[in-house]
């Protein structure tokens, strides 16, 4: 995941999208209070479930650091055949 987010063209338009969202919240008070509200759900809903998982993370691991590596390798690949993962959105 952090390799798909340091490509330029993935972090160029989180970067937009995140403008965008903090720019409509501070110009709409109604959208930004349920922004918050949903902000509020997803961290309370990530703060509950976060211990009942770490068994499955446990025993997933392994299997995920192999499809990890495997999905690195074939990101660099990618990267080298689309040059243009490499610029930011303004570009593409």
């Amino acid at each position: 995941v952090n390799q798909v987010a340091n490509l330029t063209l993935v972090s160029s338009a989180c970067d937009m999208v995140s403008t965008a969202y903090a720019s409509t919240k501070d110009s709409h008070p109604y959208v930004r209070s349920v922004c918050d509200a949903a902000e509020k759900g997803v961290k309370s809903v990530t703060e509950a479930t976060a211990s009942c998982v770490q068994p499955v993370r446990t025993t997933l691991e392994p299997h995920v650091a192999a499809a990890s590596e495997y999905a690195s390798k074939g990101l660099d690949k990618l990267g080298e055949t689309l040059p243009l993962l490499q610029k930011p959105v303004e570009q593409v």
